[in-house]
């Protein structure tokens, strides 16, 4: 990290540099914090440099949106960096015992990267990309006919899979023979695996369901 003395007192400003240090270590590496002193109108500290911007620079106050000294945060505003990527910046005004604007810590975010984020999340969801399933290869997966009914019938009684009780998991079993889920092919031990049974306990469920049937 890159640091300059300033007219703040030395702990005041390391408390401004320790705050700054941490907030671009938690957004690493898309995040750059730039400490201006107000007197100097100079930069005296970077964290994680992100503008190529160095230490000593003006500070270019009277570029900022609006009037510093009198708001606590300027922001969030957007600009170009360097390298033609946006940022989005915000700039928290950092005030001495006199109330008086001595510090201002700005946030500059690599928002670009988030965006071609977004923009590769939409094209994988997309849902035009998805073809319906073909009915020939489909029509006997019964395994996807048991997981629709069993998260169906989950929503409806409001209740999740890891959190089913001993009894929730034998209603659940006579639902789904009601359903005629168990005659698949390895339907049993299918059920035993997702509900986390024993599948002779599943097998005992499902012979006494069709004997009172």
């Amino acid at each position: 990290m890159d640091s300059l003395a300033i007219c703040p007192s030395m702990k005041k400003l390391n408390d401004y540099k320790t705050i700054a240090d941490g907030i671009a270590l938690l957004y690493f590496p898309h995040a750059e914090v730039i400490l201006h002193d107000v007197k100097t109108q100079r930069i005296v500290h970077i964290a994680n440099n992100i503008s190529k911007r160095q230490l000593g620079d003006d500070s270019a106050l009277d570029e900022l949106p609006g009037d510093f000294a009198s708001v606590s945060n300027l922001g969030p505003y957007e600009k170009l960096n360097w390298n033609g990527q946006k940022i989005r910046s915000i700039t928290s005004v950092l005030r001495n015992d006199d109330d008086e604007p001595e510090v201002l810590l700005c946030i500059n975010m690599n928002f670009t990267v988030l965006e071609m984020a977004r923009e590769a999340l939409n094209n994988f969801f997309e849902p035009s990309r998805l073809l319906p399933q073909p009915d020939a290869l489909f029509r006997d997966d019964w395994q996807e006919r048991i997981n629709t009914f069993l998260h169906a019938w989950l929503k409806e009684h409001n209740l999740s899979l890891p959190g089913l009780t001993r009894n929730d998991k034998r209603l659940l079993v006579e639902a789904l023979f009601a359903e005629g889920a168990f005659e698949g092919r390895s339907a049993s031990d299918y059920i035993a695996n997702v509900l986390s049974m024993g599948r002779a306990t599943v097998y005992k469920y499902v012979k006494l369901l069709r004997e009172a049937a």
